[in-house]
């Protein structure tokens, strides 16, 4: 597609002349972009673009995507911006010197040689359009950029475009995904348009964007990165490279540490004891920095400087961890994965550079343990929330291949939570809670033993937001990192929690794990949705009364069953002064169409309609 006449352009300046349905759930419009892509060989790649964009909010200020990054292997020849008003006139000019330079990795970041330069503009009014322009050499071809005509949420595309021109005589492998229910036009296999994408918004429990949004995806099958030739016909074989090129020569140890993890290891009976004794140690010994130096931040640091320096990045954590378990002959594979608390795979179809982290998979038996090497607390064999059930790319020395790692039933996601009660004739409470968590949940929960005194009771405060006037007296935590337990024990108290109404008591029986609110409501839902982690809270609450109390009336007890889960809570008289509160509410996994969507949220609500219910107390007096 060619770039519109110069006054079709001063018509894309003004902001006024925007179609409304473009405006429709947008802070941002990409009046016109045109992406064009050259790979002259090897070692060659000219990146060029012009982009218009018009910023309708101050939502949108990081939108106008007016950023480039490089690095030694990369050489920015043109970068410029201008700054329009709503009617069209320009107000400021960035040139390649105007624009910001900084480091591209933020926090924990020892060195890096990636930096990217950026737009550092603020806006006196909205709406504003920046047109933006750049032109870019890349000595490395393994990163050929991705086409999203859709660039997220709030942001809808008017007139996009991207072209590859492959004149490298290397195979040049595409994948297009999500384009079908798009107005996406190709022109070749190799170029293609948009005109008019909508604006999608973004609703509860939708799946990750990528899932539903359109994308092209472009690779070599031969590629430079950083002066490392690679080959990229498979996943084996990009597997074999990375092993062969990246990985090899990087794992030498000193000849110390080998003797004292043998020492350490010495009375280990099977593979798996030897390789937690390793984590441990590593822990212990090493902390995370992010190091983004060498072949594209995909090389690992040497082990041996890991070890002398103490620190590293996931690369280097975990192929030091692996080098030392190579020394006591248990086979481990250095693994990429897209890391995240959103579920991401390696695309096994499309075998390209892929993932954002790196983790380690020890074979055990049929199956795989997963080590997560950047963390100084997370128990041996515990990935959930992170890089749980997703497809990764393990490396071994026969090539890659692709592999799904643990998935966390929805039963063993599980909170249980136990509490003694009591209940004044004041509606005053005092109470004791017991909280086990495991699974899933226990990663939700664990951090609180490393928080300050005052944040602990803070973030209780805010767990029990409903309890007014809460006071947190005692906390004591058992974290049991062998069986992957975490144990909370806490002392609250409150005034008024029940409330009096007359010579009457109302007290809400769950106090401890009340659901507050339901997911929202839409009038039309556009999207599927998705529940990625399923999980079981179970409440056991012991509730003591005063002798000047009686029970008027309790809560008839509750059942609901259905596709997305179940909801049970019941009440009884134990004893002349204890009543016992019983609750279970099970979220399974799931994925579900957009018409589903209302009765998900109708279960919900009536689990918050439930949760919210009250027994009467009748004072004797």
């Amino acid at each position: 597609m060619s770039f519109p006449m110069m006054a079709q352009e001063e018509l894309l300046l003004q902001s006024i002349l925007i179609p409304s349905e473009l405006r429709e759930n947008a802070n941002a419009v990409v009046r016109f972009e045109n992406t064009n892509i050259e790979i002259l060989a090897i070692d060659k790649m000219i990146y060029k673009n012009k982009r218009i964009v018009t910023i309708l909010n101050s939502s949108a200020d990081s939108k106008h995507g007016a950023y480039m990054h490089y690095d030694e292997n990369t050489s920015i020849k043109k970068l410029e911006a201008k700054i329009y008003n709503q009617q069209g006139k320009e107000i400021k000019k960035f040139r390649k010197n105007d624009f910001k330079d900084q480091s591209a990795v933020e926090g924990g970041t020892l060195y890096s040689d990636s930096r990217v330069k950026y737009l550092d503009y603020t806006p006196i009014n909205y709406p504003y359009t920046v047109v933006f322009e750049t032109e870019v050499e890349y000595r490395s071809t393994a990163f050929i950029p991705s086409w999203r005509p859709i660039e997220g949420y709030y942001t809808s595309s008017q007139n996009v475009s991207y072209n590859i021109s492959n004149l490298s005589g290397i195979d040049l492998n595409i994948k297009t995904s999500n384009f079908e229910n798009y107005n996406i036009e190709k022109h070749h296999e190799m170029h293609y348009s948009a005109e008019n994408l909508y604006a999608l918004k973004y609703e509860s429990y939708s799946p990750p964007f990528s899932d539903f949004a359109p994308i092209l995806k472009a690779s070599l099958t031969q590629f430079n990165m950083e002066g490392v030739l690679g080959v990229n016909t498979s996943w084996s074989d990009f597997g074999k490279w990375m092993n062969d090129k990246l990985i090899q020569g990087t794992q030498e140890l000193p000849p110390n540490l080998i003797d004292e993890v043998k020492g350490l290891t010495a009375n280990a009976q099977t593979d798996l004891e030897k390789a937690k004794i390793v984590y441990q140690f590593m822990q212990n010994r090493t902390r995370y920095i992010s190091v983004q130096v060498g072949i594209g931040g995909w090389k690992p640091m040497l082990a041996s400087d890991v070890n002398r320096l103490g620190y590293g990045d996931c690369k280097g954590l975990t192929n030091y961890t692996k080098a030392m378990l190579d020394e006591l002959g248990v086979e481990s594979y250095y693994t990429v994965i897209y890391g995240g608390r959103d579920i991401r795979d390696i695309d096994e179809s499309f075998s390209s550079v892929q993932g954002n982290h790196v983790i380690l998979c020890i074979p055990n038996a049929s199956d795989y343990v997963w080590l997560e090497c950047t963390s100084q607390t997370v128990p041996f064999a515990y990935n959930a929330n992170f890089t749980d059930d997703r497809d990764a790319l393990i490396i071994t020395p026969e090539g890659g291949k692709i592999v799904h790692t643990k998935v966390y039933k929805t039963e063993d996601n599980l909170l249980d939570t136990k509490a003694i009660i009591n209940v004044d004739d004041s509606g005053n409470i005092t109470a004791e809670v017991v909280s086990k968590s495991y699974g899933t949940q226990y990663g939700q929960h664990d951090g609180k033993e490393n928080l300050s005194v005052k944040d602990q009771i803070l973030a209780y405060k805010d767990y029990w937001s409903h309890i007014n006037g809460l006071d947190v007296s005692e906390m004591n935590y058992v974290n049991d990192k062998d069986s992957i337990v975490f144990t909370e024990t806490v002392k609250v108290s409150a005034e008024r929690y029940a409330a009096k109404a007359g010579n009457r008591l109302l007290l809400q029986p769950n106090l401890f794990n009340r659901l507050d609110s339901a997911p929202t409501r839409y009038d039309e839902r556009t999207l599927p949705f998705e529940v990625d982690r399923g999980f079981v809270d179970t409440d056991s609450y012991e509730i003591k009364l005063p002798n000047t109390l009686q029970i008027e009336a309790l809560m008839n007890p509750v059942s609901i069953e259905n596709k997305f889960g179940t909801y049970k809570a019941s009440i009884t008289q134990i004893s002349e002064d204890t009543l016992l509160y019983q609750r279970e509410f099970t979220m399974n996994k799931g994925n579900y169409t957009k018409e589903e969507y209302e009765a998900f949220r109708a279960f919900w609500l009536d689990v918050v309609k439930y949760d919210k219910s009250k027994i009467v107390l009748k004072s004797n007096s």
